[in-house]
């Protein structure tokens, strides 16, 4: 199988009502580096990759026959707690609050699109 150098064998793909404010959410909260960014003539998100502790992350705007679609994500960080401080300052609901859990420090939160991202730190 040939993957695309950047690329993975499965990475989500979200169809968003506000992508120009969830590429801002992810940069701010998780450190996104933004490595590909086409846009359509109205000057929206048309096709995003983004970069994530080393996964990518596709993305576009919603709109025609694309309605919004969005996802749970969960995904590895390196403080829980502040992680789940940033989204929730950038306009995220708490859906749980961080715990120690068996599997790390964890919690959820839904961001401004509606996507629930689970944050969650292996502890020592």
């Amino acid at each position: 199988m040939k993957i695309p150098d950047g690329h993975q064998a499965i990475m989500p793909y979200l169809i968003l009502n506000d992508a120009k404010g969830f590429i801002e959410f992810i940069k701010e909260v998780f450190g996104a580096e933004m490595t590909h960014e086409t846009y359509d003539d109205n000057g929206e998100p048309n096709h995003c990759e983004a970069n994530i502790g080393g996964s990518t992350l596709m993305f576009g705007s919603s709109g025609g026959e694309w309605g919004a679609a969005t996802a749970n994500l969960f995904v590895y960080v390196d403080d829980a707690d502040d992680t789940f401080a940033k989204a929730i300052n950038k306009g995220g609901e708490t859906v749980r609050e961080v715990e120690d859990l068996p599997y790390g420090r964890s919690g959820g939160v839904r961001d401004p699109n509606g996507n629930v991202w689970w944050v969650t730190a292996v502890q020592d």
